[in-house]
Formats: C-alpha cells, structure tokens, sequence
C-alpha cells in the first residue's frame, strides 16, 4: 500500500500536493475546533497554530489562483493565434489539393472537349479556357496567402518579395524590399509572425493609406529580428487598446508580436503616413550566433 501511495505522491506536481496539504489543514482544523466546541473547553496552542497554518495555506492558494488568471488572456492569445493558423493551413490544403485539382481536370477535360466541337462553339471554348486559368491561378494565390509554403524552403525574404509581387503587381503603389542581410536561423514561428504581420500591414495599406510608396526593412540587430514597414498615406490615430477601438488587424498585429515576447509600436498622424515598428528578440542561446552574423 505505502509504495503505491508513495508513486502517487511522487507523479503529482508541487502545486497540486500544496493543495492537498491547504485542505488537509482546513478539515483537521475543523474537526478540532468541533471537538472542542463540543467539550466546552478552552482553545489550546497548537490549535491556535494548525489554524494559523491552514489561514497562510488558504492565503497562498487564493494569489496562486489570481497570478493563473491574470496569465490566461495572454495564453487565450497565443492558442488563438496557433488555432487560426491551424486553420488557415487546413483550408490552404482544401483549395490547392481539393479545388486546385478540379479546376486542374476541369481544364484538361475542357481541353479534349475543344479538339471535338464545331468551330463555331470554339469561341465559346476559348473563353471558358480562360476562365478556368484565371480561376486556378486565384485559387493557387488565395493559397499560397494563407499558408505561404515556401517560408521553411525560401526563407523569409524570398517569401515577403513573392508576396508583395504578386500582391501589388496591378497597383500604381511603389514598394522595396529592404534586407542587407543573410537571414538564415531565424525561427519558424517568428518568419510566420514577421510574414503575417507585414501581410496585414500591406493589407491595410491598400485599402485605407492611399499611400504611393511602401517601404518595408528586415534587418537583424543585437537584440532581435527588426521588422519596419513605412508608407507615405494619409496616416490615422493609433488606438491604445486597438481591440476596444475596433482596429482588429492592428490587434492581431500586436497579438502576433506579444505571443514571441516581442514589441510592435505603431507611429502615425493624420496626412503623414504610418510607421510600424516590430522587434522580435532573439532566444538566450541565439544571441553569441546574432552578434556574429552581425560581425560577418
């Protein structure tokens, strides 16, 4: 029996067997307090300091309780964001490998088809072609933004400059991407987060900054992957809480920085354009490999 016990006891956590031993205290000291009530006798030392043991123990529980609460918006924050993105790689794979597919035999059964219709519907078969390129390469765009595949094979640049070609190609806005530097190492969830937030940021862009240049800047520093993105719009009126304010991509932009211990500053008047600032440090043991791929 005692080795069991002693198992049992061994598998449970510091915190859960503190618990245990808080409400141990509380019944013993309840039943005593019984007890004496019942003799009706005075209340002796010892169960003056069981009680004041089990009062300390209560004490504990309740600010162990409170420091778990105040930690769970953060950890809802980051299990947000890690199922979003669970979901976005599911309907990639949806669109490329279900849709994609289709529209891929859809194409090559349009193709047979056109070889064997009367010349006077080859119109028709020629526009309906060009329909379904269209559609496929929409299909493989809308993909390729919610799970960029080729971050863990190109590398972060590579990846941002496809994705401003491909985002910007039929704007008059003008872009540069700017990266001095080799950026190889870098951890998988911080080149999602930094694509994912200039993705938004871009975005925003578009659709609200009226700007005519973009400049977005990638460059290692001592104390992490710097990311800036800076457009010449019309500009607008930070929010200090942007999630209270109604700013959901600028949220999600700070939320995206906060869950890898990062910083995001936004710097922007009305008819001056927007300046974002996004600093992602670097883990403890990557920080000798930082400075020396700065020295090189």
């Amino acid at each position: 029996m005692f080795p069991r016990l002693k198992m049992l006891l061994r598998r449970r956590s510091p915190a859960t067997l503190l618990h245990w031993a808080t409400a141990s205290l509380c019944v013993v000291s309840l039943l005593a307090n019984l007890a004496i009530f019942a003799a009706g006798q005075d209340l002796p030392p010892s169960l003056l300091l069981l009680q004041l043991l089990a009062t300390l123990g209560v004490c504990w529980h309740l600010g162990h309780v409170a420091k778990s609460i105040s930690l769970r918006p953060a950890e809802l924050a980051e299990r947000m964001l890690k199922v979003q993105e669970d979901e976005r790689q599911h309907l990639s794979r949806e669109l490329h490998d279900d849709i994609g597919q289709l529209l891929t035999a859809a194409k090559m059964q349009l193709q047979w088809l056109q070889r064997r219709v009367p010349s006077d519907l080859e119109v028709h078969c020629i526009s309906l072609h060009a329909t379904l390129k269209d559609t496929l390469g929409k299909v493989r765009d809308v993909s390729a933004l919610l799970n960029p595949r080729q971050l863990a094979s190109l590398g972060l640049e590579a990846c941002l400059r496809a994705h401003l070609l491909r985002t910007l190609e039929s704007t008059d806005l003008k872009w540069s991407l700017e990266c001095h530097q080799r950026l190889g190492g870098i951890a998988e969830d911080v080149a999602m987060a930094a694509f994912r937030i200039t993705q938004e940021a871009v975005t925003n862009v578009l659709r609200h900054a009226r700007a005519r240049n973009l400049i977005i800047r990638l460059q290692r520093s001592p104390l992490g992957l710097a990311l800036t993105i800076q457009d010449d719009g019309k500009g607008f009126l930070p929010a200090d809480d942007p999630a209270q304010a109604g700013q959901r991509g600028m949220a999600g932009m700070q939320e995206r920085a906060t869950a890898l211990n990062g910083s995001l500053a936004i710097t922007s008047q009305l008819g001056q354009g927007t300046t974002i600032d996004v600093l992602f440090p670097w883990p403890p043991r990557s920080h000798e490999r930082a400075r020396n791929n700065l020295a090189s």
